[in-house]
């Protein structure tokens, strides 16, 4: 059962019949955690390195990093995982419509996401980050696989 994780999104599940995606991860970061021994995983998409408005952030904190990836692992702990098993893999941060590169949204969200990760001991698995293209990413609640699909492609193992 597919259940889509929406822009400024995210989901966790312990339900082994679970599939989460997320599509046009194009500037944004899709974030995928899973634990193996008790099968909880989550997916994440936001869209900005940081939250400046406290009270955006409060009504939607999966839009940002500092308070997204936070409550990503949260609610998996919830469900019974722990971070010294979690895998994490991560998708995204392309440099899309900003040729110039004034912006860099893409490259400041990866950025955000590795500070984050540092400060909280958090090993990134693997990724598939940057370039000039949208992704979808898919995360399977029964085996932990994570993969990415680029438009023109099929989906590769992340």
């Amino acid at each position: 059962m597919e259940t889509t994780v929406g822009i400024a999104d995210m989901k966790v599940s312990d339900d082994p019949e679970a599939i989460l995606i997320t599509r046009s991860l194009g500037s944004c970061i899709g974030v995928a955690v899973y634990d193996p021994r008790v099968r909880v995983g989550g997916l994440l998409h936001y869209l900005l390195p940081k939250s400046w408005n406290p009270d955006k952030a409060i009504n939607n904190p999966f839009m940002s990093a500092d308070t997204g990836i936070p409550l990503l692992f949260k609610s998996c702990y919830q469900l019974g995982a722990k971070k010294s098993r979690m895998v994490v893999k991560i998708a995204g941060g392309s440099q899309i419509m900003d040729a110039t590169k004034v912006f860099s949204i893409g490259q400041r969200n990866h950025g955000a996401l590795r500070k984050i990760f540092f400060r909280n001991n958090v090993m990134v698995d693997a990724e598939d980050i940057g370039g000039s293209v949208a992704r979808t990413m898919r995360l399977s609640i029964a085996t932990g696989e994570v993969s990415v699909k680029v438009p023109g492609q099929d989906y590769k193992l992340l």
